[in-house]
């Protein structure tokens, strides 16, 4: 049967005390809302709607730059998660099948709990609600079961539960439910008496008056945490890197200080990688097999081949490519540029917008002029090539196979293969010079003292 979801995304956050909407503070690197969206794509739907508000346009931006196919719906005043879900209808006016009612804001639902109410679903609840025990309810619902242990209703936290209903089961907000059977359901709810909102939750007691069957799956309550303010959103990354941590260690890389290995959520790790300590992964970084990352390393939006060593105090920006046993080292930034097979860049360099050829070697303190304070520019460092310390070269240039670049030089034209480049002024030595100047300083330095 299809699914589609809706992802709410709509409200303000103002317990954030931002300026930006709460579903596009990051967490694990990347913002809150894409958590909920990557769930939503592992259940493989065939629409997502998500639901935007509060700063409208530059949330659906978002929500299209993390998948360009997904749908918007607009919610112009905040007038409750019943009413928020009613604005998805003409988006799937024509979808028949179930749909699943997630939160921007709530990033730990498991796919595998989706499932299990799905389902749920299919085996005949019409309404098919998530909950979770706490031993703290709070501001939660709480779910109330009838003797024979089916859902009867959801009672709101700031309305008094009926008698015999405890207070231990309480809702999550997450909700499955047959696409036609929500649309009619939420056209019935009335507004809540004091705050005039239209609550999603009102559904399950409609759906019992008119005979339907609801149930409730329970999870964890660690699935249910969400983010409303910023300790929320602190407690929220120590959740995601602890379980980013467990499962790079459970999939085979060897974390020398877990704790202080920080994670993106789309962060990809080979077996048998080695990561030391204070390492920070941004999005969109894969680190093969078998490569070692030293300590207090920086990465973002690159890739780490079979076999290679970076760091450490190294920082990969995007597009750099480290291909097998590469070594880039200590105190070197690589920004747009492939680093081919056995390439060495150890010490204290920038290479930018630059290939390097299959074991070149490149001195300390290099760096590639890209940029001429307009235009990027792109050079290449050929195969074997040998670049001394405290080289610049100016980019476009290209230092052919083999060549040999002296220490010190300042390269602005090509250099062909196997050829020898020096770029730099004629030494001149002036024999006793140096003690003269130095005793001559020396003196007067002593006569200013004296004064």
């Amino acid at each position: 049967m299809s699914i589609a979801v809706i992802l709410l995304a709509a409200g303000q956050g103002t317990r954030m005390n931002s300026d930006h909407p709460k579903v596009l503070h990051p967490l694990g690197g990347v913002p809150l809302l894409a958590h909920a969206m990557a769930t939503a794509r592992a259940i493989e739907p065939e629409r997502i709607v998500v639901v935007t508000g509060h700063e409208a346009a530059r949330v659906d931006a978002a929500a299209r730059a993390i998948d360009d196919t997904v749908l918007l719906a607009r919610q112009p005043e905040q007038r409750g998660t019943g009413h928020a879900v009613l604005q998805t209808r003409e988006a799937l006016a024509d979808f028949d099948g179930d749909v699943v009612v997630l939160y921007g804001d709530t990033p730990f639902i498991r796919p595998e709990t989706l499932r299990k109410m799905l389902a749920a679903r299919r085996d005949g609840a019409s309404v098919v609600v998530l909950g979770f025990e706490t031993a703290d309810p709070g501001r939660y619902g709480r779910l109330a079961f009838g003797p024979d242990g089916t859902l009867e209703a959801i009672i709101e936290a700031e309305e008094p539960a009926p008698r015999g209903i405890g207070g231990a089961v309480c809702n999550s907000g997450v909700v499955v439910a047959d696409c036609r059977t929500l649309f009619e359901l939420l056209a019935e709810v009335e507004p809540e008496r004091t705050k005039g909102e239209y609550y999603l939750t009102a559904i399950v007691g409609l759906a019992r008056a008119r005979g339907l069957a609801t149930a409730a799956i329970l999870c964890p309550e660690e699935e249910t945490q969400g983010v409303n303010s910023r300790k929320d959103l602190a407690e929220a990354e120590a959740t995601f890197q602890r379980a980013a941590r467990l499962a790079a260690m459970a999939n085979g890389a060897t974390l020398v200080d877990p704790a202080t290995v920080w994670f993106a959520l789309d962060t990809a790790l080979g077996r048998d990688v080695t990561i030391g300590p204070n390492v920070w992964f941004g999005p969109e970084v894969t680190v093969e097999s078998g490569a070692t990352i030293h300590g207090f390393c920086f990465f973002e939006g690159c890739h780490i081949s079979q076999g290679a060593q970076v760091g450490p105090f190294a920082r990969m920006r995007p597009g750099a490519e480290i291909a097998e046993n590469a070594k880039v080292g200590n105190f070197v930034e690589i920004k747009n540029s492939i680093i081919e097979a056995g390439a060495k860049i150890n010490h204290f360099s920038y290479i930018g917008d630059a290939d390097v050829g299959t074991k070149a070697n490149v001195g300390a303190g290099t760096i590639v002029c890209n940029y001429d304070g307009v235009f990027k520019h792109r050079s290449r460092i050929g195969a074997r090539a040998f670049i001394g310390s405290n080289s610049a070269l100016v980019a476009p240039v290209e230092i052919g196979d083999d060549a040999l670049v002296a220490a010190g030089s300042v390269i602005t034209e090509d250099v062909p293969g196997a050829a020898l480049a020096l770029g730099r002024g004629r030494q001149v030595v002036k024999p006793g010079l140096g003690l003269r100047l130095m005793e001559r300083l020396r003196a007067l330095k002593a006569a200013k003292a004296g004064e």
